[in-house]
């Protein structure tokens, strides 16, 4: 049989709380029953102080407890003229002892009870051997001491009932016993009517986010259900609207990715086209100007290729790396000797403040290093304007590795620092790729950053223009 969430889960509520109630009831039986006979044995210890007197007025009359050895049925006789509690008459209250005795009295409607009273009187001599009851151990029993002429001439007890036996008192048991039932039985149906809507309420709110699950895994990427209670189920509900944000965002970010792409190499594509149909048409001749921009334009779409490669290779972590103790001074000042000769045509000044003979030692890529300041030193090359500066300062802080480049301006808005190492990002909004690359070259240092356990991020720079900070530890 299957069964749905919601019946399992007022079931489970049901079952719990009906075990509550059970064992409530229980307890409050077991609780009543004990304080019930312990009420029981009071009142029998106070019908028993009634029944001292009878018994010092017979053994004044008698002057030994022989008349009662001899002849027990007397003993009902002494309990006659005492009434029970609530009895009207002597007679009728101890109609049971002598019904029991064999005196014919009523139709024995209180024989139970009267009986059970007169087997847990003991009566003792001044030596406390028995007279009257049970010969076991009376040790704990308390005894009622009967007096004769102000000596002590015998003891008088009651052993405490173990069973209720009187035909009053067990009806107004059972009638307390019924009354506990029903109080149960009328607690556990008010805690299926609460039970129902609470277990409605809850497979309500699961079954939304069983829906949105649903929905979210087809590709409704903005799904979102409400989460305004404190409770798990609240916490999972805003867990889940993140996750949907998480997943809308990248799905956003995979489209514009795939549009980017498109746009880069439309770009090379387009001129090597034209081009290539010009010299078809002999609109131009292939002179070597023609050629060398051919060929320049297949190195720009080769480069954004490789980049492109690298970062698949990196989000795969299939780059591979070949860590060895490397001199970041050295391989820095190796890096910008590649670039001096550009830098110095365009008129920018370099200033670098890197460490020599081996005081920078960390165990690192050099290739994948040198990678990494070539593309930050082509950037600066890139977007400094002519005649700027460019400082790069190499030191060690602690038991890491910090580099920083800085440059005059042009400066980046402070908004767009933290997406210029998203990939394809480039500030101008238009695109042009005569100012810059495909903007792959930044994401590449972050990857390659990264992968030593380091960080970069960008600042702006006290010169006017953007600052780069790179940190990486020196065990690698």
């Amino acid at each position: 049989m299957n069964i749905r969430l919601r019946q399992k889960i007022f079931l489970a509520m049901l079952a719990a709380m009906a075990a509550v109630v059970l064992c409530m009831y229980l307890v409050m039986r077991w609780s009543f029953d004990r304080g019930f006979l312990r009420y029981v044995y009071e009142l029998d210890q106070a019908r028993l102080e009634a029944v001292v007197g009878r018994f010092e007025e017979a053994y004044d009359a008698k002057g030994s407890w022989k008349f009662l050895k001899d002849d027990p049925r007397r003993l009902a006789k002494l309990l006659r003229s005492v009434p029970q509690d609530g009895a009207d008459s002597p007679e009728e209250g101890y109609g049971y002892a002598l019904h029991g005795l064999g005196h014919k009295r009523g139709k024995g409607r209180s024989h139970d009870s009267g009986m059970g009273f007169l087997r847990r009187v003991v009566l003792l001599d001044e030596q406390k051997n028995p007279i009257i009851g049970p010969s076991t151990s009376l040790r704990e029993l308390p005894l009622r001491p009967i007096l004769h002429n102000g000596t002590t001439v015998g003891y008088i007890g009651m052993i405490p009932p173990r069973i209720v036996s009187d035909v009053r008192q067990l009806r107004f048991v059972q009638e307390q016993k019924q009354a506990f039932a029903l109080i149960a039985l009328a607690v556990v149906f008010l805690a299926a009517l609460i039970s129902f809507p609470m277990a409605d309420r809850m497979v309500r709110r699961i079954q939304s986010l069983a829906s949105a699950t649903h929905l979210l895994a087809s590709g409704k990427f903005e799904t979102r259900v409400t989460g305004d209670s404190t409770d798990e189920l609240g916490q999972l509900s805003r867990d889940f609207n993140t996750l949907a944000m998480t997943l809308e965002k990248n799905e956003t970010s995979r489209r514009q990715w795939v549009a980017d792409i498109s746009h880069e190499l439309r770009t090379p594509l387009s001129v090597l086209r034209g081009e290539i149909e010009a010299l078809q048409d002999g609109v131009r001749e292939p002179t070597s100007e023609v050629v060398g921009a051919l060929h320049g334009e297949v190195m720009k779409l080769g480069r954004l290729v490789n980049d492109l490669y690298e970062l698949s290779l990196s989000d795969l972590g299939a780059l591979t790396y070949r860590r060895t103790e490397t001199d970041l001074g050295l391989l820095l000042r190796q890096a910008i000797e590649l670039f001096r000769h550009e830098f110095e045509g365009r008129g920018i000044s370099l200033e670098v403040n890197a460490p020599h003979d081996g005081a920078l030692l960390l165990f690192a890529d050099p290739d994948r290093l040198r990678q990494l300041f070539s593309n930050l030193l082509e950037n600066s090359l890139k977007y400094t304007e002519r005649d700027g500066r460019l400082s790069i300062l190499a030191e060690r802080k602690g038991k890491t590795a910090e580099v920083r480049f800085e440059d005059s301006g042009p400066g980046v808005p402070e908004p767009e620092l933290g997406k210029l190492f998203d990939r394809l990002y480039r500030v101008e909004g238009s695109r042009n790729r005569a100012t810059g690359g495909a903007g792959l070259g930044l994401a590449i240092c972050r990857n390659i950053a990264e992968a030593h356990n380091g960080g970069i991020t960008a600042f702006s720079s006290q010169m006017g223009g953007l600052g780069v900070k790179m940190e990486i530890p020196l065990n690698g």
